[in-house]
């Protein structure tokens, strides 16, 4: 009995079997070749095909500056930037400072960096102002009142005052205002007076120039020459006239 072998259907013994007897071409595979894309150091991504160097480029050291005042949510000093920039000193950090300012007043950028609190901080420029307070909303319990905002600004010209005087401003007690301003860190106890019960003199904080745009405290518009206050005298009564026959 014979067995007959069962023919694959497999196309690759097809072809073999076919070159093998000479009534087929014997198939010939071009190797397979994978294209990987081009590899970069570590460390170091493609620069784009146009990095030219514009005339608003920023160098290393200016850029790293840059960086550190965009993502500060606070004034930074000359020698934190240096710092966080890597730079040399504080006097390095300043100079970039200018440079940085130049650049943004160059370009018209709606940001420049700004000295404030006494240090520096990115500001969106005055004009776009109306703009950007379609995104921020200010709670209503954040805001001042007409009293609260009279008392911040007697402290404000007047620092270092005691609450006496402020009430004799005003005329009116203040106690609860100062309270709302120390609360909202606008307003801070300052030390004590030489007078008698050595009352508390008051004066502004750093988040108070922060909230205004100052620098220092130096930089409030000019009201003119602020009166001294005088202690008040309570009105007696008049003296009677004499007569006119008892006058010398």
């Amino acid at each position: 009995m014979l067995l007959h072998r069962r023919s694959s259907n497999r196309l690759s013994d097809l072809f073999q079997r076919r070159a093998a007897s000479g009534r087929g071409p014997r198939p010939t595979l071009a190797p397979i070749r994978r294209l990987r894309p081009p590899s970069t150091p570590a460390g170091n991504p493609p620069e784009p095909a146009d990095a030219a160097p514009g005339p608003h480029a920023r160098s290393e050291e200016l850029a790293r500056l840059e960086a550190a005042l965009f993502i500060a949510r606070e004034p930074l000093s000359t020698r934190r930037l240096a710092k966080l920039a890597r730079l040399s000193d504080g006097t390095r950090a300043r100079t970039l400072l200018r440079e940085l300012a130049a650049l943004q007043d160059a370009s018209g950028s709606a940001i420049r960096v700004e000295p404030i609190a006494g240090g520096f901080q990115l500001l969106t420029r005055a004009p776009f102002g109306p703009w950007v307070r379609r995104l921020l909303t200010t709670p209503a319990e954040n805001r001042l009142s007409a009293a609260a905002l009279e008392t911040l600004a007697i402290v404000a010209y007047r620092q270092p005052v005691t609450r006496a005087e402020i009430e004799a401003i005003r005329g009116v007690g203040c106690e609860e205002m100062l309270r709302q301003l120390m609360e909202r860190d606008l307003v801070a106890v300052g030390g004590r007076t030489e007078e008698l019960g050595r009352p508390n003199v008051y004066q502004t904080t750093k988040h108070f120039l922060r909230a205004f745009g100052l620098s220092r405290i130096e930089d409030l518009p000019d009201i003119g020459p602020v009166a001294t206050l005088e202690p008040t005298v309570p009105p007696g009564p008049e003296a009677p006239v004499a007569p006119s026959s008892e006058r010398s």
